[in-house]
């Protein structure tokens, strides 16, 4: 017993040792994507809110902020948040819609597997490609834009006084909306699939009709996910760019406003324009993602 115990007492620190040399090894490992979010994300991000607290000489200033009373940045901003929600609502109530449709079918059958795979490629179709998309869809020649005139008389360039309306900020919600509703799918499933079936079973055991068991039961419980997702398709939306600057040439969303700032001053007397609009989607990111982690923990309380 007494060697036992001593070889048990030698282990021990051998054993912890050892924990302690794979933990180092896994933040080694973990170091690289450490690398890259500060190169990036963090130091870039930091760079650019904290312009907008320096003059064109480089001297501490506040004056930059007045910016906000701009026309101009008042409706940039209001664009982004009118335009963000309105693809959240959208892309909310199809992506519940998809969701629903794929939870009553086999998790491993090829048609789950066919969309889960084209929501995860969907949901990161951006940019330059989709924005060509569109154009050849919804252009002044567009394919539907060509057939909706000679079928039906109607003519999608005369809709607005300014032209296409997929070239104003309006026109953003067909190539926002094609990649958000993927988005919600990914986000929104996994809540919808975690459902026990037990619980509509106990429900009609109790003699609770299918619309009590979806108002009083499931509602409630996938209320916070839902929410949730809805948030993070908002925040998608209010951050996107590179498909609306292929689309748009002036300003009118925010993250445009932004690279017109940078490219040329269009607010006399003030500097670093874009640095002060970078702060304020900053702070909008910021409270859109705490929500977000708020509904996010709240709904994992009912999935333990």
């Amino acid at each position: 017993m007494t060697a036992a115990s001593a070889r048990i007492a030698t282990a021990t620190p051998r054993s912890g040792a050892g924990l302690l040399r794979r933990r180092s090894l896994g933040w080694w490992g973990f170091s690289p994507f450490v690398v890259y979010v500060l190169l990036f994300l963090a130091i870039p991000t930091v760079y650019a809110v904290a312009s907008g607290f320096f003059t064109a000489k480089g001297e501490f200033t506040l004056a930059n902020f007045s910016a906000f009373a701009s026309p101009f940045i008042v409706s940039t901003f209001v664009n982004s948040l009118w335009l963000s929600a309105v693809v959240a609502v959208i892309s909310a109530v199809l992506g519940a819609i998809i969701c629903m449709a794929l939870a009553g079918m086999d998790p491993e059958g090829w048609v789950r597997s066919a969309a889960d795979s084209a929501c995860s490629a969907l949901a990161q179709f951006g940019g330059i490609m989709l924005a060509f998309a569109f154009i050849a869809l919804m252009g002044a020649q567009g394919v539907l834009t060509v057939w909706l005139k000679q079928t039906l008389s109607l003519d999608l360039n005369s809709l607005t006084p300014n032209g296409p309306l997929l070239y104003q900020v309006g026109g953003l919600v067909f190539p926002y909306v094609y990649f958000s509703v993927p988005l919600m799918v990914l986000t929104f499933l996994p809540a919808l699939t975690g459902l026990q079936s037990q619980w509509a079973e106990a429900a009609a055991t109790l003699g609770a009709p299918r619309r009590v068991y979806w108002t009083r039961i499931a509602a409630p419980l996938l209320a916070p996910a839902f929410g949730g997702s809805t948030i993070l398709v908002f925040a998608s939306a209010f951050s996107s760019f590179a498909t609306a600057a292929a689309l748009i040439d002036q300003g009118g969303i925010v993250p445009l406003a932004i690279k017109q700032q940078l490219t040329s001053e269009t607010i006399p007397g003030l500097a670093n324009t874009a640095g002060v609009l970078a702060l304020g989607m900053v702070v909008v990111m910021a409270v859109v993602m705490t929500v977000y982690a708020v509904l996010d923990r709240r709904a994992r309380r009912w999935r333990r």
